[in-house]
């Protein structure tokens, strides 16, 4: 075994939550490690939607979204059945793969100082004399005081997340290159759709790229026995979905897929450990806001390290500011997933299109919790 290495602060995961935090605590002179699984920058199940807070936060760490072939999105459009609804967003939103996202905020990461180690699977973590010890495939250790754990969607052992009412949902991904006139009407855009037993989305990313986003219930997914048989049932149950993908072709020759998804989780403060991102809070996929509150909680988490705050004191804080939009979230993603809200939500926003920006502003963060730039 080789002999430990040491770091002062040390994040597991390269995500936007941890490489967020790690590039903040850099910039402000700490000695940073970052532990991150991939080799290399790699797809991820993910909506890719940027809400305005999060195109904030990345222009904050030098990272202009558009530049890197960002699509922007103004409209929303809900599909169920033959009904169509559409409004405009409360903001202007960008969409951007996590593969792009994500390199570039490692590359942000490093250039601020922040030692990036890739391909550092953590195996586990544990504590010794009152370090943190986070052993890697190689047989190393690292030892650290201070971990963040910012491993996304992916639990690691011993540090499980605890299952919600909504974890038996199968989340999936997959980009398509649509045909012509499909990709023109879908220019500036997000559209949501409901179907039996899920709800999807379907936006633009770099270089006119389709993203294909949906969860559904596990027993759902059983019943049309996989993920072919799902689409197959959404083509025929969603007119506009079968119409978006007429002719379309799949850039993968299978969907990235993750289960189960947690939503509603809040972290509970324990063992002195710092959660980010995913691993402290996951909302529901169709209010948009998962990368913004990865982002957020990294930015939050270095604010208030960095003023000497506790690990229970920012969860407290984190919970206090995500609680109303998680409780919203929750209630419409239930409603979205049942057979009364698939039939009663497009004719309901029909009549009252403004819900839809109500909704919008409803699961964001609020503005006065956004963590401004460390000092």
């Amino acid at each position: 075994m080789t002999s430990p290495r040491q770091a002062d602060q040390l994040v597991i995961g390269g995500g936007p939550a941890g490489a967020m935090l790690a590039l903040r605590l850099a910039a402000a002179g700490r000695e940073v490690t970052l532990l991150e699984k991939e080799r290399a920058a790699h797809h991820k199940v993910c909506g890719e939607f940027l809400s305005s807070e999060a195109v904030a936060y990345l222009r904050g760490a030098g990272i202009d979204a558009l530049s890197l072939g960002a699509a922007a999105i103004r409209i929303v459009r809900l599909a169920a059945g033959s009904r169509l609804t559409e409004a405009s967003l409360p903001f202007t939103a960008l969409s951007l793969s996590r593969c792009l996202l994500d390199q570039a905020l490692l590359v942000r990461a490093a250039e601020a100082g922040c030692n990036v180690v890739r391909g550092a699977r953590v195996e586990s973590l544990t504590v010794r004399n009152h370090l943190w010890e986070a052993k890697v495939p190689d047989g190393g250790l690292w030892r650290s005081p201070t971990v963040f754990l910012a491993s996304g969607k992916h639990d690691l052992a011993g540090f499980e997340r605890t299952r919600t009412r909504h974890a038996n949902l199968v989340a999936f991904k997959l980009h398509w290159r649509l045909a012509d006139p499909q990709t023109e009407a879908l220019c500036n855009a997000i559209e949501i759709f409901l179907f039996t037993g899920g709800y999807g989305g379907l936006s633009l990313v770099e270089d006119n790229i389709a993203n294909l986003c949906l969860v559904a219930r596990r027993p759902r997914l059983r019943e049309v026995s996989g993920w072919a048989g799902l689409l197959a049932s959404i083509l025929e149950e969603n007119r506009h979905v079968r119409d978006r993908l007429h002719h379309a072709k799949p850039l993968w020759t299978r969907p990235l897929a993750i289960f189960p998804i947690p939503y509603g989780y809040l972290a509970p403060p324990a063992q002195g450990i710092w959660r980010l991102g995913d691993q402290a809070a996951v909302i529901p996929s169709f209010t948009g806001d998962g990368v913004s509150i990865a982002l957020h909680s990294g930015a939050l988490a270095a604010r208030m390290y960095l003023a000497g705050a506790s690990a229970e004191e920012f969860h407290f804080n984190l919970h206090r500011q995500l609680r109303r939009s998680m409780r919203i979230s929750m209630q419409i993603s239930g409603a979205m997933i049942s057979t009364a809200g698939r039939a009663i939500a497009p004719r309901l926003l029909s009549l009252a299109p403004h819900a839809i920006g109500w909704i919008a502003g409803s699961t964001r963060i609020p503005g006065h919790a956004l963590a401004p730039l460390a000092k």
